[in-house]
């Protein structure tokens, strides 16, 4: 159980709150490459951490991020004209440049005015297919982390994002909690749940496709500079090789602040619970492997083919409580849920919490620890960023994170010993002489 306060603290996330302050000490996705296509397309609305934003691409392809609403009058810019290396207010012609200079104002001659005002503009880094964007002080400006997925082949890699009415905490938990997914996600985990055994699911691109049966895993987190590896154990797994005993083992990074990588047999899923405000959550899924993805299987997978729940055009998750979230009560006689997709399952199960979770009524269990170990990081984190520190994982190098995993190991192995860069194995004290 949470106190109200620390509830609200954590989930607040405007300019003059502390969880605001500190998350503006990171780096976050801002919108996709591809909804800026090209040089002078039109421009992008962006809301981040209750910031009202637009972004645009001016006439050399740069990424220009200013406050949305015009210095003139107030106007949305999003509306106006992005040509010769700006973007101009559709109201009274005023232009700006990506880094907010003002550079023509045709409704006053003075040249001065140019020189006086400035639009506020925020740094923005283009990378791995996403757009991203820092709106934290200038001097505490943190090098920007690479992830894996960036290093992925264009082919090999594809974006998703989902827009939420839900806070971002609540969303991020949901991916943090690995006991739902054999439960939720049963059509996808256990396909043969109905009658009671267990049949594994071989799609090779579903992250819920588990190998073995357990819903009760043994949960174990260990903290690290990026914020901590999250490990299930489950029971069940095949006999090795030359017939030991053997368990399967998930582990996956949680990275600080809102971000997960997830596996699923032949593709990595990373992603990232952005807060657009207090109550709403933009979700970006970045997928990388070997091999040229097939986007559409995933949209499928995730539930997202159905346009009742969202469109490519604007990514906005359409279902709500005012149509039960698109639920089919008759197909659960052979659907767990009566949604179809793990994507839409989880979006649902968050939104139900309303828009704020309130935790001050939960009762948690062992198998909620990775929980309990995200509220403790975001709140330890707004402390130091109280205390005039840097917030955890600001600074990690994300190179050395290993991919996540879902695969069996001996039954004495220590799952430790698949990321070896954050935990080295345990020192063995030298055998006395006799």
């Amino acid at each position: 159980m949470m106190s109200r306060e620390d509830n609200e603290l954590m989930c607040r996330v405007g300019r003059d709150t502390l969880m605001g302050k500190t998350l503006r000490r990171y780096w976050h996705p801002l919108c996709q490459s591809t909804e800026l296509p090209r040089p002078d397309c039109a421009p992008v609305r962006a809301r981040l951490l209750g910031e009202k934003l637009v972004a645009f691409r001016d006439s050399t392809g740069k990424v220009g991020l200013l406050d949305e609403f015009c210095l003139h009058r107030g106007v949305s810019l999003a509306l106006g004209r992005v040509e010769e290396g700006g973007i101009r207010c559709l109201y009274h012609g005023w232009k700006f440049t990506a880094d907010g200079s003002l550079v023509d104002t045709p409704n006053h001659g003075d040249p001065r005015l140019c020189k006086a005002l400035k639009a506020n503009s925020y740094p923005a880094i283009e990378e791995g297919g996403i757009i991203w964007a820092y709106l934290g002080p200038k001097d505490r400006q943190p090098p920007f982390r690479r992830f894996p997925f960036m290093g992925a082949p264009p082919e090999n890699r594809t974006i998703i994002r989902i827009n939420v009415h839900a806070n971002y905490v609540q969303m991020w938990e949901g991916g943090a909690d690995s006991s739902h997914v054999g439960i939720l996600h049963s059509n996808a985990a256990r396909p043969g749940w109905m009658d009671r055994t267990f049949i594994a699911n071989p799609d090779p691109l579903n992250p819920a496709a588990f190998p073995v049966e357990d819903n009760a895993p043994a949960l174990e987190a260990q903290e690290t500079e990026f914020g901590f590896y999250y490990c299930a154990t489950r029971k069940g797994a095949k006999p090795g090789p030359n017939g030991e005993d053997t368990k399967n083992v998930r582990v996956y990074p949680m990275i600080m602040p809102y971000t997960r990588v997830i596996p699923a047999p032949t593709l990595d899923f990373t992603v990232f619970e952005v807060p657009a405000d207090d109550e709403h959550t933009s979700t970006f899924i970045a997928l990388h492997g070997p091999r040229p993805i097939d986007r559409q299987a995933i949209i499928r997978i995730l539930g997202l083919d159905n346009p009742h729940y969202w469109s490519e055009k604007d990514s906005q998750f359409r279902a709500s409580w005012d149509d039960r979230f698109g639920q089919d009560r008759d197909k659960m006689r052979d659907n767990w849920t009566g949604f179809s997709g793990i994507e839409v399952e989880d979006v649902a199960m968050g939104m139900s919490q309303a828009p704020i979770n309130d935790r001050t009524i939960e009762h948690l269990v062992a198998a909620d620890q990775a929980i309990v170990r995200i509220r403790r990081l975001l709140l330890d984190s707004a402390r130091r960023v109280e205390q005039g520190l840097d917030p955890i994982g600001v600074h990690a190098d994300l190179s050395k994170v290993n991919a996540p995993c879902d695969i069996d190991i001996p039954v004495n192995a220590r799952w430790q010993e698949l990321v070896p860069d954050f935990f080295p194995p345990p020192r063995r004290e030298p055998a006395m002489a006799k």
